[in-house]
């Protein structure tokens, strides 16, 4: 039994551990590392630190998601399991010219994204491009740096681009009425919504939803993987993901789904609803709506986390696609309330395409904060993963990840 004299050490020493696991939490970290438009720290102790469950009382919303695990279960087959083919290269061919696709990595970021983003890419090129040598295509909404240019190009194998963003493409349009957009971000910082207050968040989403794949730059390609400072990227790639899925005819690929936070997108259902009312010809028989759709046909609020994706640039320039971009755009969404750019890509996913031409990478190793992307078990031994497969978020986060509920959708 503990000496008496030594129970105020021992309780210090308790205090002081408990604090520096909460501070070094991935989520915490993760938030003091994020700034609003004025360069201040947003707030870590929000209380809508996950997404919440819980819709507005007028709103209809489904029941959280639950997926029972148990030990040594089968687990269910994953789209990984039934793929035609896959590409793998020889490690020690890292010089020999390899077969590419028409392909580039984009990154939308700034300046002062420099040291997060070199980090970043310095984990994807050892684990992927360094055997590749793909193209990186840059863009901003102000003139890049030649400090930036510089730095960038020392830590990557594949050819550097930097493009500025057209002014039309980050601002507003002129059916937009400023004043009700600055009331809106008003009520919205009030109500404490993430990312509630920021205008240039707005702008970034609505530029990722519909204009970074009409950025110039982005003409001669047809395949997009898209990057952001700060990911990481933690088990070795060791085939060509571009190839992977131009030739098992795949659209579409991402690494973590999960429920949107509703207060940022309360009428984003109806208005696309109301979209697929007008152009039922637009819409193919065979689509995936069932992802996010609970069954009594009710928004599930299920998107593809779209920080990463892997993904055709033909998709993305689809007659149907910017139709359904055009409709959402001209209802004000992206600025009335806070319609995020992976909610609006996962419903035209959804929509438009189906099972078989959507992919879960499973075996790429992904961190965005707050969340894991990490293959389970022999998959993460044999792709030498320093993650830690019980952190992917379709474990640890089950209640409100989506993955498995795509895992689970019939095939067409």
């Amino acid at each position: 039994m503990l000496n008496v004299k030594w129970r105020p050490v021992a309780i210090i020493a308790a205090i002081v551990l408990l604090v520096h696991f909460i501070v070094r939490s991935p989520y915490i970290e993760y938030r003091l590392s994020q700034t609003d438009d004025n360069g201040a720290a947003l707030q870590p102790d929000r209380e809508d630190a996950l997404p919440s469950n819980q819709a507005p009382a007028n709103m209809k919303h489904p029941l959280p998601v639950t997926v029972t695990v148990t030990q040594n279960a089968e687990a269910p087959q994953t789209v990984t399991s039934i793929v035609k083919e896959t590409v793998y290269i020889d490690n020690d061919l890292k010089d020999e010219v390899l077969e590419k696709a028409s392909a580039a990595f984009v990154v939308l970021t700034r300046n002062q994204d420099l040291k997060a983003l070199r980090e970043s890419l310095a984990q994807l090129e050892a684990q992927f491009n360094r055997r590749y040598h793909y193209p990186y295509v840059f863009l901003n909404n102000e003139p890049f740096s030649d400090e930036f240019k510089e730095k960038i190009q020392e830590v990557v194998s594949g050819e550097c681009q930097f493009g500025l963003i057209p002014e039309e493409h980050w601002s507003y349009p002129d059916f937009i009425n400023q004043t009700l957009a600055a009331e809106a971000r008003e009520d919205m910082a009030n109500r404490r919504v993430i990312y509630g207050g920021s205008e240039s968040y707005r702008h970034m989403c609505r530029y990722e939803s519909g204009f970074f794949f009409r950025h110039p730059l982005m003409d001669q390609y047809k395949w997009y993987w898209r990057v952001e400072p700060g990911v990481k990227f933690a088990c070795e790639i060791d085939y060509d993901p571009f190839l992977f899925m131009e030739r098992n005819n795949k659209k579409y690929g991402f690494t973590v789904s999960i429920k949107e936070y509703i207060e940022t997108i309360p009428t984003l259902w109806n208005t696309t609803m109301q979209f697929m009312d007008k152009h039922r010809d637009l819409i193919p028989a065979t689509n995936m709506m069932e992802f996010v759709t609970n069954k009594d046909g009710d928004y599930n609020r299920c998107h593809f986390w779209s920080n990463f994706e892997i993904a055709s640039l033909d998709f993305m320039r689809s007659d149907q696609y910017l139709a359904y971009f055009d409709y959402l755009d001209r209802a004000g969404g992206f600025f009335y309330e806070r319609w995020g750019d992976a909610p609006v890509h996962s419903l035209g996913v959804s929509m438009f395409l189906n099972k078989n031409e959507v992919h879960w990478f499973e075996d790429i190793g992904y961190y965005h904060g707050p969340l894991w992307n990490c293959p389970k078990n022999e998959m993460n031994r044999n792709k030498k993963c320093w993650c830690l497969g019980d952190q992917s978020t379709e474990v640890k986060y089950k209640a409100w990840s989506c993955t498995l509920d795509f895992v689970e959708l019939t095939n067409p």
